[in-house]
């Protein structure tokens, strides 16, 4: 490997997060790792973002919001109104100031693995995608079928993946968040079909 310690990482990470966070951590490292190698992305940084994406999640909402003000994390007003939104960009900093990890596209893959991007990286989608895929998640609608397109067609898991969790969304009557949706319509110019007629195709 190259530059970072992903065991004494996960030692460390073990410490600040629940068993149940650090099982689903695992989880996206190893599905990361897996899409990596996949599609020829570097190795090492798939399994430090995977590893370190949900790093400020178990922090509590209210300490969430106080740590971005304190650190110059801009807050949207979504994320304001859901303080959880905000583990991903706060993650990202933490893993720079805690982890050492100095490496951009590695923080910008942890910063935008909930809410996704349009014209994500390689690395980016990868993190998006496993967190989404990961062995212990059971309840996302075509859940099966989307675990299998990743390995085949990347980008068409990422519009698929966004498009379920906006409607998932709108049926919860939860906010949209801004970028998931801006991410959406990004991937969606490709991908205008719905998931039966690709399957058929």
């Amino acid at each position: 490997m190259g530059n970072y310690n992903l065991e004494k990482m996960q030692k460390k990470l073990k410490k600040y997060i629940d068993e149940e966070r650090y099982r689903h951590t695992l989880g996206v490292m190893y599905t990361a790792a897996s899409l990596a190698m996949c599609y020829g992305a570097d190795l090492e940084k798939a399994q430090v973002a995977g590893l370190l994406h949900d790093c400020a999640k178990c922090i509590p909402n209210e300490k969430k919001l106080k740590l971005c003000h304190e650190y110059g994390i801009p807050v949207s007003q979504i994320e304001q109104e859901s303080p959880y939104l905000l583990h991903a960009s706060l993650g990202a900093y933490i893993a720079k100031r805690k982890y050492d990890v100095t490496d951009e596209e590695i923080l910008g893959a942890i910063a935008c693995h909930t809410t996704g991007k349009p014209a994500m990286t390689l690395l980016e989608k990868i993190i998006f995608l496993s967190d989404y895929i990961e062995p212990m998640r059971s309840k996302a609608e075509n859940l099966p079928q989307i675990r299998h397109m990743a390995f085949h067609d990347l980008d068409y898991a990422v519009y698929v993946t966004l498009r379920d969790t906006l409607r998932y969304l709108e049926k919860e009557k939860t906010s949209l968040d801004r970028q998931t949706v801006e991410a959406y319509h990004y991937y969606k110019q490709f991908y205008n079909q719905d998931i039966e007629e690709k399957e058929e195709a």
